[in-house]
Order: structure tokens, then sequence, then C-alpha cells
């Protein structure tokens, strides 16, 4: 399979600057979760820095446009966050009937193409409304729909209009907003990417055509992802969403967060879901955490959330996405995960450095409090890791926190990773370790040693699981810039039941996010440990036009050969022809 690669991270410095500054405080606003409202305590202990928030145009104005019920956004949810130190994003969806020609909740607003000043451009009026209202209760991030990707006949579908009508949609939000609150900052809505893979790529294309785009900031500050299922898919997907703008000719390139990420646990005893495609136990679940925020902030999502913190008005045998089990509101491993990766990773500084090889990641956080290394096997392949010691102990943590101590012997710790679980097919990488060295930081961290050396049968190189053949880095070898993810071409082949946005108390569920990642790669057999390590760091850097580049290490390497092979052949037909020659004459 030949892959599109991006030659460099792109990273916005600004976002990342002002991001920095938050996260020194004593709530990391870049660990988010969806909807922690439902559960305020465990959000608070879990260190939750932002959520989101369904704003429902037919629930707050659900007879006309003089409608106006604050009861479906309490106050008490927004002062409770404001309390904790929880930012609050919203979502702004779901057209009422009184306000479309077209379909409950998806259809396009009537007078959409009308000035904003219209009094008939019903979407423009309620946006100012609801940006004025909330925007002094300390709302001042919306979401522009949601998952406009998903086509009319597809389960999920949230909006009937086509690209132009989602990009007026944008645009009059966009200029409503900031002509009403110039704090407000203006999101796309959360794009799932493999329903259409190329959508948002066309989407920047076309807002950039727009003749007023460059001087209104192209009508939008942030690119919302929603990315669910592989770990190993986050960091292509991150950097389409700065690939794509920097394509349109977008400039500054603005922020991506990652709205929305999870891996449905179904094989929960205490919550059996029957699925069609993508079963997840509860460990995967809880591994799934720590290396989708390592990947996703290595790539320069600005910010992270979990779908979700709960699921609320779940029926029994419902797809259930929570960290918290719905029934009971026990909590899942997939929740103290997530806690030890907000406590080990909260505070984080760039640059972020990667090692990795076929078999494994090794990713170093500079914090504060100081270094946290996390690492994990990328395929069922059991790997042994040599990591230099920068300190005279550690902590080594487990995904679900169980901490020992360590000691490095002759300056080196040695740290076994257990391969990945696959349940008839690889989704997610094995269980995540946390190594923390108190008080140092990893500046001049030295490349590590050659691993352990193989045993059992080496891995296939020409696997589809596994990146390019990778050559071992001498330890005096200066690090490399970010090398780059790709982006992949999905083959799916079931679509799974989606997570369903949770309803407000006055509302019937209203199904949305529907997950598509690739599930074209076959499980492997092999075990083995590591012998080529390559190291990265990721800086910011400028766009580089992406390269073509083959995925299948044999072929790579073969094709001096094969050139030799066919000048030899050509040269035997030349002298056969010859000797043919002669026997006729």
């Amino acid at each position: 399979m030949t892959c599109l690669f991006l030659t460099s991270l792109i990273f916005i410095q600004t976002a990342a600057v002002d991001e920095t500054a938050v996260a020194q405080s004593a709530k990391d606003r870049r660990f988010g979760a969806v909807e922690s409202f439902w559960a305020p305590n465990e959000a608070a202990d879990l260190g939750i820095g932002w959520e989101r928030i369904l704003f429902y145009w037919n629930e707050i104005q659900p007879g006309g446009p003089d409608d106006w019920n604050t009861l479906h956004v309490p106050e008490e949810w927004l002062n409770e966050a404001n309390a904790q130190g929880r930012q609050v994003v919203g979502l702004l969806k779901n057209t009422p009937n009184w306000a479309t020609e077209g379909q409950f909740a998806a259809g396009v607003p009537r007078g959409l193409y009308l000035p904003i000043d219209d009094p008939s451009n019903l979407w423009a009026n309620y946006v100012r409304r609801v940006v004025a209202y909330y925007g002094e209760r300390g709302v001042n991030n919306w979401i522009i729909w949601n998952e406009p990707d998903i086509a009319p006949d597809v389960y999920g579908h949230e909006f009937s209009g086509n690209m132009d009508d989602y990009v007026q949609l944008l645009k009059v939000a966009y200029l409503v907003s900031k002509q009403t609150n110039p704090a407000a900052r203006v999101h796309l809505g959360g794009l799932t990417h493999w329903h259409d893979p190329s959508y948002l790529g066309r989407l920047m294309q076309r807002i950039a055509a727009e003749p007023d785009a460059a001087a209104n900031n192209y009508f939008f500050d942030v690119v919302s992802l929603h990315i669910y299922f592989r770990p190993e898919t986050v960091s292509s997907i991150v950097g389409n969403g700065f690939y794509a703008q920097q394509q349109a000719g977008i400039s500054p390139l603005k922020a991506v967060w990652i709205n929305e990420t999870n891996a449905r646990p179904s094989m929960d005893p205490e919550w059996p879901v029957e699925v069609q495609a993508f079963p997840v136990d509860l460990e995967q679940q809880a591994w799934y955490i720590p290396q989708a925020f390592a990947l996703g902030f290595y790539a320069g999502a600005e910010r992270i959330a979990m779908y979700k913190l709960v699921d609320i008005n779940l029926p029994p045998g419902g797809e259930s996405w929570g960290l918290i089990r719905p029934h009971d509101f026990s909590r899942r491993p997939a929740y103290f995960s997530y806690q030890t990766t907000i406590n080990y990773l909260s505070g984080f500084e760039y640059p972020i450095k990667r090692e990795q090889s076929v078999n494994h990641y090794l990713f170093t956080f500079n914090r504060p409090q100081g270094v946290t290394r996390l690492m994990w096997a990328k395929t069922p392949a059991n790997v042994t890791l040599r990591v230099p010691a920068l300190a005279e102990s550690a902590q080594l943590i487990q995904a679900t926190g169980e901490v020992s101590q360590v000691v490095p012997v002759n300056g080196v710790y040695e740290i076994q990773l257990n391969g990945a679980r696959c349940h008839g097919e690889c989704l997610i990488g094995g269980a995540p370790i946390f190594l923390f060295e108190e008080g140092v930081r990893a500046d001049d961290v030295p490349a590590p040693p050659p691993v352990v050396e193989p045993v059992n049968t080496p891995t296939p190189e020409n696997s589809p699981t596994h990146e390019a053949t990778e050559t071992s880095i001498p330890t005096d070898t200066p690090e490399p810039t970010n090398t780059p993810e790709p982006t992949e071409t999905p083959v799916p082949t079931e679509t799974p039941a989606p997570p369903t946005d949770t309803p407000e108390p006055t509302e019937t569920p209203v199904p949305t996010e529907t997950p598509v990642p690739p599930t074209d790669t076959p499980e492997p057999t092999a075990v083995s440990t590591e012998v080529a390590v390559v190291i990265e760091t990721a800086t910011p850097q400028p766009v580089v036009e992406p390269q073509q580049e083959s995925n299948n290490s044999f072929f790579q390497n073969q094709s001096g050969n094969i050139l030799i092979g066919l000048g030899v052949v050509g040269g035997l037909i030349l002298l056969l022809g010859a000797w043919l020659g002669g026997r006729r004459s």
C-alpha cells in the first residue's frame, strides 16, 4: 500500500504558547471530557480542563424565534464548571421545525444566505442571541454543527445541506459571533475523517475561495476532529488537519483539536454490548487513552477530549463509551488510565521527543515536575527496551496507576513491554508504561543503545502493519526533525453503531458519531524484540509538500536489485539475438 506522508510536523506556535501558559496552572486545559457536568465530582477528581456541551437550537427555541429556554443548559452546569476551572465549549446544532423547510434537526435554516443583520436570517438571529447570553456566563468557544461530513443516506447524518450550505452556515456564525463577542472562538463541526477522507481538504479549498475569507480569518479558529479505535491513525489525521489548511493557502494555520476520541469497550462483563465490528475489552480501552493522547499531542493537537465521561439514559445493551459505567457510575479501568495520563503528562512542554521502531513507541515529555517517558508495544511482539536513565531512580507506572520504584543498572532502565492484544484484528497497542523521573529535564537525552537481541521469529518486514524499515541510530547522531505520518486510505468493512450524543433531560437521544477507522490490518503473530530505533522531535516546522512514499520496505530495498536484474536480462536477450542472427546467415 502506498501512503501519503507529511514531511514535517505542523504546529501552531501562537496557539501553543497560549495553551502552554494555561497548562502551567493548576488544571491543564488540554485534557478534556465530553459532558463532564453529568459527573462533576469525578471530573474534578480527574482534573478535567474542558468539556463540550450540546446547545440544541430546537430545545432552546422550540416554538419560534421568541422562545428562550435556558433550562436546556442550566446555569448550574456552567457555574460548577467555572468553579472547578473547567472551560465549557458549546456545540450549536439541530434546526427546529419552524426554522427550516427541510429535515427536522438536519435541515438548512431559512434565510441563511440573507445578510446577517436581516431579521429573516434565522440562523444569524439565533447565533447572535446564544453567543451574547452565554458569553456573559463564560462560554466563548462555539462548534458549528456536528459531523457535516456524514452523507444523508448514512447512519449518523446530521446536516442535510451541501458543502456550500455548510460554508455559509459557518460564515454567518463566525461573522455574528465576532460581532457579538470579540472573544468568541469559532470551531469547525467535528469531522469523522473516515466517512469522507477528502472532505476537509475540499472544505478548506471551498472556504478559501470565498472573496472575503482572508479578510475574515477564513471564518474559523479551530479544526475539530473525531478519532476512534485506532491510535495509529491519530497523528496522520491531525497532520491532515494542518496540511489541508496549508494546501488551501490558509495562513496562519489554525489550531487542531481532537474533540472526541475513545475505543468503546464492548466486552465489559458488567455492561456487555453486541457489536458488528471493533471488539474492545476493558483493558484495551484503558491502553488506548495514553497512546491516543501521546500521538495526538506529538502531532500538534492543541486539545484532546475523551468521548465521554459517562453515558446517560442509555438502554441496557446500548453502546457505552464512558469512563464511568452508565448503570451504577462505577469506574472502568479507562477512568484510572485517563487519571494516570493527566497526572503524568499535565503541564508538558514542547518539543516532544518520539523514538520508534517497527514494534514500539517511546515518547519523552518534559514537565515542570520532571521527565515522563511513555512507551508501549505497537504489535503483538513483546519488547524489551533499554532506556537511558536521567536520575538515580524512577517511578514505573502502569496505565491504570499502579506505581513501583525502579533503579537503573549501568545507567539504563530495562523495561518489559507486553505486546498488543488482538480480538480478530489488532486495533490498539499493548499496555503502556509511564516512566517518571522527578526534578530532571530531557533536553539532551542520549539515543538508547540497541534493544535486546531478537528472539523467535522476526516480524515480517513487508507486513502492512509496519512502517518502512528503519536504520539504527548511533548514540552520537543528531536528532532528526519529526518523521512524517502517513495519511491512510480507509478500507472499512462494517460500520459500528456510533456513540449517541447525550440528551438533555427534556429530549430524546439523537445519534451522531459513527467512527469508521480502517479495518484492513491483519493480525501479526510473530513475537520479537527490537533492534532498530528512530528518534524524532516534535517542534514547530514550516509545512512542506507531501511526498509519495512506499510502505513496503521489501520493494524499497530491492529496487536497485530489480534494475540490475533487468539490465542482465536485457543483455542476455541481445546476445541471444546476435547468436540467432548468426545462425540464420
